[in-house]
């Protein structure tokens, strides 16, 4: 699968992972007002990857409460 993509292609590849994944963490690591809140940012996560970790980045991160 990967072997047809050139070595410097793959940061490439990696880079609209990093909001999802820094997105998810944050996700874990605060609370929010509302659990439903809190869900519904993370079904954001899983069904719009990219979408959904820079629109929490965004405007969803300035929702969350500390732990």
């Amino acid at each position: 699968m990967f072997a047809d993509i050139p070595l410097w292609a793959l940061p490439l590849l990696l880079v609209p992972i990093i909001p999802n994944m820094w997105s998810i963490m944050h996700l874990y690591k605060n609370e929010f007002p509302t659990q439903q809140e809190r869900a519904a940012w993370i079904v954001a996560q899983v069904i719009l990857p990219v979408l959904g970790g820079v629109g929490y980045i965004l405007f969803g991160r300035k929702r969350a409460l500390k732990k």
